[in-house]
């Protein structure tokens, strides 16, 4: 059984716990203030359940696997034989060196020190340490539990012994890694995310459609093939000869209209107005909560779906 540190306890760090803790690994969870973990292995305990009734832990039962997850007081307790530590602490360049420092000179020589940080290079708070080659990135989409994808983000001395064991370990615990050859603000992504932003915060703003009409052209309409296949396969069966016939034939649509893709709408300037209301019109404030449950519980259903289809159609 592998031992497993949680460096911060909020949303994404109980979110790792739980996958690693669903994979048979023991983990524990801690963070400097210790009102952040109170509460923590109740919040685990709810989600386990939810994830036991989608048939999401690996045929065990939500107490085995919350049996794996221990919250301690102590930094040095929580990194003692752990091979693996996930840092979780804001997003903050200054913290994030302090706390790497701190794990760096706690952790046993083997041990891979990850953040799961979204924006900020590894480079840019692992120079300073001695044990920086075995330093470097692992950011999920959130929840980790129910969504596999995690970038994994070398710095430019992060070792290829710890790309490759990270890659390992990711994949043992049910993810599958997107493992970059090296660091790129944005990662892959959120680089990939933030095209689509653009371009809808672009249309909503010049008046061409409307945030719900944006919604529904990924959500019923893009995200299905999404949800199983990326862009470069979904162009790859797109076209009867594969994806050099799709380029023959489609590329000038693309080089067309870049062009005008090639302007900047400000998010949080007069657009903002439009999105805000439509958002709230649909999903008042004190409903986002409520909603976010909701997500979950049909990311859960989807994981199900998807599992079984894998097993029936094959990957």
């Amino acid at each position: 059984m592998t031992k497993v540190a949680i460096v911060g306890s909020g949303f994404i760090g109980r979110a790792w716990a739980i996958s690693f803790a669903r994979a048979g690994h023991e983990v524990r969870l801690w963070d400097h203030l210790p009102e952040a973990t109170e509460g923590a292995r109740g919040y685990i305990a709810g989600v386990l359940g939810d994830l036991a009734a989608n048939d999401l832990l690996r045929g065990q039962t939500p107490d085995e696997v919350l049996a794996r997850i221990a919250v301690v007081a102590d930094l040095g307790e929580a990194l003692d034989g752990a091979t693996h530590i996930q840092e979780n602490t804001p997003e903050k360049r200054d913290i994030k060196r302090d706390i790497f420092e701190r794990i760096d000179a706690g952790a046993g020589p083997d041990a891979v020190i990850a953040s799961s940080t979204s924006a900020l290079l590894p480079s840019t708070f692992t120079d300073h340490l001695d044990g920086r080659h075995r330093c470097l990135v692992v950011h999920p989409i959130n929840p980790p539990y129910l969504v596999p994808a995690a970038e994994v983000v070398p710095a430019p001395w992060t070792s290829p012994e710890t790309l490759e064991k990270t890659r390992a370990f990711l994949i043992s615990a049910g993810h599958a890694p997107l493992v970059m050859t090296r660091e790129l603000d944005g990662f892959i992504m959120n680089r990939m995310q933030g095209a689509l932003l653009e371009e809808a915060f672009r249309l909503v703003a010049d008046g061409y459609a409307s945030v719900e009409d944006v919604d529904i052209g990924i959500r019923d309409g893009l995200a299905l093939r999404w949800s199983f296949m990326g862009p470069f396969e979904t162009i790859d069966l797109n076209a009867p000869g594969g994806v050099r016939d799709y380029v023959e034939r489609y590329q000038s649509i693309y080089s067309n209209i870049f062009p005008q893709m090639m302007r900047r709408v400000d998010w949080a300037g007069e657009v903002m107005k439009t999105v805000e209301a439509d958002r709230r019109g649909k999903l008042p404030r004190e409903k986002l909560v409520e909603r976010q449950v909701w997500r979950d519980r049909r990311l859960m259903a989807l994981a199900a779906h998807k599992r079984k289809s894998d097993e029936e159609f094959g990957e």
